[in-house]
C-alpha cells in the first residue's frame, strides 16, 4: 500500500530519492569545493613555512653550531699537544676534522639560494683555511719536541687567527637564528591564519550539512524510517502487518515491492512449517532406526557367542580326537571348519567391541596419553619382539575422553602398522603429537606397504579388506573401529595421500581447557 502527500509537501511528491540526492550532492560539492581551496591555500602556506623551518633553518644553524665545535676541538687538541707533547691530545683533534667536514657537507646545501648565508659560510671556511695551514696542521704534523716550538712561536698568532674564526662564526650563527626567528614568526602567523580559516570552513560545514541532514530527513530518511520500522515489525514475526509506502515515488515503489514480497514469504512459511514438520519425523524416525540397528548388532553379536563357541569347541574336540585317523581330505574339512569357527567369533568379538563403542565405555575424563600408549606397547610387546619394530613417539599430552576407547584406537593403528610390516625391512613406526588452535593433531607413520590412494577411504568402511585372509588375518573391523572411536571424541581421522612411504594416519582430538591442560613437558623422544 502507499500514499501521495498533500498539501504544502505535494510540490515534491514527484521528487525521486535519486533526484533529491542529486540536488543535495551538487550544492555540497560546490560549497565542499570553495572551502577545500580555502583550507589547501592556507595548509599549503603552513606548510611552506614549516617546511622552510624544519628542512633548511633550523637544520642549518644546528650545523653551524655543529663546525663551530668541531673546530674548538680541533682548537683544544692541538693546543694539547703543543704544550703537552703528548699524541694522546691529537685524538679530539682528528675527531675534529672528521666533524668539521662531515658538518660542512650537510651545511652547503642547506644555504642555497640564501646570499648572505653563503657569504658568512665562505668567511668561515676561509679563516679556518688559515688557521689549521698556519698553526692547526704543523703542530699536527710535527714532533712532540717541535710542536712545543712551533706553538711557542706561533701562540699569538694562532690566538689571533681563532678569535677572528670565532668571531665569524659568531655573525654566521646570528644571522642564522635570525632567519629562524623570522621564518618562527611567519609561522605562527601562518597557523594563526589557518586555524581561523578552518573554524569558518566548520563553521560553514556545519550548516550545510544541517541543511543537507534536514533535506534528507525529509523527503529520504524520515519515509526510510517508517518503511524500515514496519519491515522489522515483520521479520520479528508480524506477518500480518501491511507495510505502507510514504515520501519519494521511488520508496512508495519499493514499499509496494516488499508488501509483495511479505505476501510471498507468508505462503512459504507455511509450506516451509508443513516440510519442517515432515524433517523432524523422518529425522525422529532415522535416530531410532538407528539405536534400533546399533541395538541390534550389540544383541546379535552377544546372542550368537554362545552356539559359536559349541561349533568351534566340538570342532576342535573332533580334530584332536580323529584327526590323522581319517583320510586327508577329512582332515582339511575338518580344519576349514576349525578355522571358520575361529574366524566368526573373531568377528562376532569385534562386532561387539565396535557395537560398545561410545555406549558402555563412555567415561569422560582426563587422560593421559603418554600412560596409555605405555600400556599399549606393553600389550604389543611380543609382536613387536618377534618383528623388530622399533617405535618412537613425541611427548603425547593429555585429553578428555575415555581411557578403554583412546587405548582400543591406539593399539590398532600399532597393530595394523606391525601387521602390515613391508616384507624387505624391519618396522618403523613414529606417533606424532602437536597442538594447533585447540586442537591436538596426531599422526602414527610407518615405513610399510602403503595403502593405494583409491582405498585411502575405503578402509574405514566396516568390513572392507584389501588382502585375503590367508595374506593379513583379520576381520576388516578395526579402521572402522578407530573412525568410531575418533569422531565420538569430537575428532577427525584420515590417510595422509602425500605420505611417500608406507602409511601415515592423521586423527585429531580436542585439547583440554586451559585452566585443566597439562603441564607441558621438555621436547624429548623414547624408543621401545
Amino acid at each position: 500500500m502507499t500514499s501521495k502527500p498533500s498539501g504544502a509537501a505535494g510540490a515534491f511528491a514527484d521528487w525521486t530519492t535519486r533526484r533529491w540526492l542529486r540536488v543535495g550532492v551538487a550544492a555540497t560539492l560546490v560549497v565542499l569545493t570553495v572551502l577545500g581551496s580555502l583550507g589547501g591555500w592556507a595548509m599549503w602556506r603552513t606548510s611552506h613555512i614549516t617546511s622552510a623551518l624544519v628542512d633548511r633553518r633550523s637544520p642549518a644553524l644546528i650545523e653551524s653550531m655543529r663546525v663551530e665545535e668541531a673546530l674548538v676541538n680541533q682548537e683544544t687538541g692541538v693546543r694539547g699537544y703543543g704544550l703537552s707533547g703528548q699524541r694522546d691530545f691529537l685524538q679530539p683533534y682528528a675527531q675534529g676534522v672528521t666533524g668539521e667536514r662531515a658538518a660542512l657537507e650537510r651545511l652547503r646545501p642547506l644555504l642555497t639560494g640564501d646570499g648572505r648565508a653563503r657569504a658568512d659560510l665562505a668567511e668561515v671556511e676561509r679563516l679556518a683555511g688559515t688557521w689549521q695551514e698556519r698553526v692547526a696542521r704543523p703542530v699536527a704534523a710535527a714532533s712532540p719536541a717541535q710542536a712545543a716550538q712551533i706553538t711557542a712561536a706561533r701562540a699569538a698568532e694562532g690566538k689571533t687567527a681563532f678569535d677572528s674564526l670565532r668571531r665569524a662564526m659568531t655573525r654566521q650563527q646570528a644571522h642564522l637564528e635570525q632567519e629562524r626567528t623570522v621564518a618562527t614568526r611567519q609561522l605562527r602567523q601562518a597557523v594563526t591564519l589557518r586555524n581561523w580559516v578552518f573554524a569558518v570552513i566548520a563553521a560553514l560545514i556545519l550548516l550545510v550539512a544541517g541543511l543537507v541532514f534536514e533535506g534528507l530527513r525529509r523527503g529520504v530518511t524520515g519515509p526510510l524510517s517508517r518503511l524500515g520500522s514496519a519491515a522489522r515489525d515483520v521479520t520479528q514475526g508480524r506477518f500480518d502487518r501491511s507495510l505502507v509506502g510514504t515520501g519519494p515515488a521511488d520508496l512508495r515503489r519499493l514499499a509496494s515491492d516488499v508488501e509483495s514480497m511479505r505476501l510471498r514469504l507468508v505462503a512459504e512459511l507455511r509450506f516451509s512449517e508443513e516440510a519442517r514438520g515432515l524433517l523432524d519425523g523422518q529425522a525422529a524416525d532415522l535416530k531410532r532406526s538407528n539405536a534400533e540397528l546399533e541395538q541390534f548388532a550389540y544383541v546379535a553379536s552377544h546372542d550368537l557367542q554362545e552356539p559359536l563357541r559349541k561349533v568351534s569347541s566340538f570342532t576342535q574336540l573332533l580334530q584332536r580326537r580323529y584327526g590323522g585317523q581319517l583320510d586327508d581330505k577329512a582332515d582339511q574339512y575338518i580344519g576349514f571348519a576349525v578355522d571358520g569357527a575361529n574366524r566368526m567369533q573373531n568377528l562376532i568379538n569385534d562386532l561387539l567391541a565396535f557395537s560398545r563403542v561410545g555406549r558402555v565405555h563412555n567415561e569422560q575424563r582426563t587422560v593421559d596419553l603418554e600412560s596409555v600408549l605405555s600400556t599399549t606397547l606393553d600389550d604389543l610387546s611380543v609382536a613387536v619382539e618377534e618383528t623388530g619394530a622399533e617405535i618412537t613417539h613425541d611427548p603425547l599430552p593429555s585429553v578428555l575422553g575415555d581411557t578403554t576407547q583412546l587405548g582400543m584406537l591406539l593399539q590398532n593403528l600399532l597393530s595394523n602398522a606391525i601387521k602390515f610390516r613391508h616384507p624387505d625391512r624391519s618396522p618403523r613406526i613414529h606417533v606424532g603429537a602437536q597442538e594447533a588452535e585447540g586442537i591436538w593433531e596426531f599422526e602414527v607413520r610407518d615405513n610399510g606397504i602403503g595403502i593405494a590412494p583409491e582405498f585411502q577411504e575405503k578402509v574405514f568402511v566396516i568390513f572392507q579388506r584389501l588382502h585375503t585372509k590367508d595374506a593379513y588375518p583379520g576381520t576388516g573391523i578395526g579402521l572402522a573401529m578407530c573412525k568410531k572411536v575418533v569422531e565420538f571424541h569430537g575428532g577427525t581421522i584420515a590417510i595422509d595421500p602425500d605420505n611417500p612411504t608406507g602409511t601415515r594416519v592423521l586423527f585429531t582430538l580436542p585439547a583440554l581447557p586451559a585452566p585443566t591442560a597439562a603441564t607441558a613437558v621438555p621436547d624429548r623422544e623414547t624408543q621401545s
